[in-house]
């Protein structure tokens, strides 16, 4: 039996590290090929952003359409499981907006590059 202190811990068991919020939020917006969703993460590299997505999909979180063609295609969606965790993301991406006008208040120099993108209806 697996045992949580927190309900916190369940939700970060499923969407925490420093690369799943991302990909959720970035899958919130539409159906990406994993090429696009490492376009959108430069940073991230294929082996991780490989290892997240499958974890994200036996999570539930997110599916995955194969279609036999010549090269293959796999494009990732949200599923409706998947979609119940965007309070969650649109609280994270406000906080971080939030946070970086702060710091930016402060005299840090810091940048918000893709501001209109974050909020999901």
């Amino acid at each position: 039996m697996k045992k949580y202190n927190l309900g916190i811990e369940a939700t970060l068991e499923i969407i925490g590290g420093k690369w799943k919020a991302l990909i959720i939020c970035f899958l919130m917006h539409g159906k990406r090929r994993t090429s696009e969703l490492q376009r959108c993460i430069p940073s991230i590299t294929q082996k991780a952003l490989i290892q997240q997505l499958r974890e994200l999909e036996a999570d539930g979180i997110i599916g995955r359409t194969v279609y036999n063609q010549m090269p293959p295609k796999v494009e990732y969606y949200i599923t409706e499981y998947g979609k119940t965790v965007n309070k969650i993301i649109d609280s994270m991406c406000s906080w971080g907006r939030d946070n970086i006008e702060r710091r930016q208040n402060q005299g840090e120099d810091i940048e918000l590059l893709n501001n209109n993108f974050e909020t999901v209806e």
